[in-house]
């Protein structure tokens, strides 16, 4: 699993500060790191890869910092006491041509270049070649955002814009609040020709679309939905957790689609195609916002709760819209399990290279259908729903659900989902005895 976050510190709140110039060329950046030491800190770590390193500071006094691998060693010029809040910033040269290489759905993820800026894919560990961080799932803080531009280039970032100030030189500066705490694998930040199109959801939700100029309009059939599946979703999970949410669409070769938070990033290619395709997309990212941004995962081996909810109900929308029957793609799932489990590892158990394979996804998504098929659909419903309200703007992990399922289900289920998320075989489907497993087959 990615080995990145660190202990010692709590994270109250990041400012990042970049000064943008142009495309693929490196610019001055500083992070503002505001914590609270959970212990006495004589030395702290912070996950930072690639860029160019000016100065560090804690509290405005300079401190010595090392760098280690991926990691930022930084010790202050006295230890810090256990309950101080403290400040460390770091000046560096950000490079926005850095990225890294997953063999699994990721591929390429970091800074991703546009023809006229940037975006960010820092899933899972990519955060830290942005800015330095402590990038663990389970940590989140909220953020600020003061980015500068050349005229004629919008900034935009999670949460809200707060304000845009033409500069004496003639740039501007856009400043963002996150406005609810954001793990670091779930920061967005884009720079190009971006035009914002404004909209509402449910109950007056605001929800801003942002386009690169030449795909406004088309793209605005698929992205003009984001009301509907906002309301499909807060039937079934309850009332959208965040603030405002929003599309950004990637003009750039971005393999995936992503849940940055508030403001999920969507290729271009995934929007210009079939409607049930995009849809699919779109509700697949959306539902993150409740099991993935909202309910954070615990650990990395708990992506298949995040994972598995958002393809669960990305297919269960499809299935309710004219695309494939919800049954008929888990029975292909449910064919292909064993195949998986060997390849990937069981959903709760994943191996570090197959972190984000199909397992994590249809295989995932077949064992909350499994559990819907156990317990039936309306229990099923009131489990989910007490997940997403219970933990809402916490992390949780897989004994977490279990627990709670149980709770809700008025039975133990642990002996039921143990062998669908740990076992080496995939066990039969409540209510389908006629459905097999296809055999093995070895590489």
């Amino acid at each position: 699993m990615p080995l990145d976050g660190n202990g010692g510190y709590t994270v109250a709140r990041y400012t990042l500060t970049f000064d943008w110039r142009a495309p693929r060329t490196p610019f001055p950046a500083t992070t503002a790191i505001r914590a609270t030491a959970t212990q006495v800190l004589s030395r702290f770590d912070l996950d930072f890869a690639g860029n160019t390193l000016h100065t560090v500071t804690v509290d405005g006094t300079p401190a010595k910092a090392v760098r280690e691998g991926d990691e930022l060693v930084v010790t202050p010029a006295q230890p810090i006491p256990r309950g101080r809040a403290f400040t460390v910033r770091v000046a560096y040269t950000a490079d926005p041509t850095q990225r890294r290489h997953r063999d699994d759905a990721i591929q390429d993820y970091g800074w991703v270049p546009t023809p006229d800026g940037i975006l960010l894919s820092p899933q899972p560990d990519g955060a830290k070649m942005v800015f330095p961080a402590d990038d663990h799932p389970s940590v989140r803080a909220p953020f600020t955002f003061r980015i500068t531009t050349p005229p004629g280039l919008t900034a935009v970032a999670n949460g809200r814009l707060v304000e845009h100030v033409r500069q004496p030189d003639g740039r501007v500066r856009w400043t963002y609040d996150s406005e609810h705490p954001v793990a670091a694998q779930l920061v967005q930040l884009a720079i190009g020709k971006l035009a914002f199109e404004d909209s509402r959801g449910p109950g007056g939700l605001p929800v801003r679309d942002v386009v690169p100029e030449g795909l406004v309009g088309d793209t605005e059939a698929y992205r003009a939905l984001t009301p509907e599946h906002l309301a499909w979703l807060e039937q079934r999970l309850g009332p959208y957790p965040f603030r405002r949410y929003g599309v950004l669409v990637g003009d750039t070769d971005l393999p995936v689609a992503l849940e940055t938070q508030s403001l999920s990033v969507v290729p271009s290619a995934d929007l210009l195609g079939d409607r049930i395709d995009a849809e699919r997309n779109l509700v697949h990212e959306l539902a993150h916002h409740w099991t993935g941004d909202s309910v954070a995962i615990r650990r990395w081996s708990d992506l298949w709760l995040s994972e598995g909810h958002a393809r669960f109900y990305e297919l269960l929308y499809a299935d309710t819209r004219g695309g494939p029957g919800l049954e008929d793609m888990m029975r292909a799932a449910y064919a292909q399990h064993d195949q998986w489990r060997h390849d990937d590892g069981a959903p709760a158990q994943p191996t570090e290279p197959a972190l984000f394979r199909q397992m994590r996804y249809d295989g995932s998504a077949l064992v909350l259908y499994a559990l819907r098929e156990k317990v039936g659909e309306d229990t099923f419903d009131r489990i989910e729903r007490s997940w997403v309200t219970t933990y809402r703007g916490r992390a949780a992990g897989t004994q977490d659900f279990v627990r709670l399922a149980s709770d809700v289900a008025g039975e133990d289920l642990t002996p039921f989902l143990t062998p669908w998320l740990y076992g080496a075989h995939t066990p039969p489907m409540p209510g389908h005895p006629d459905w097999q497993v296809d055999p093995v087959e070895e590489d």
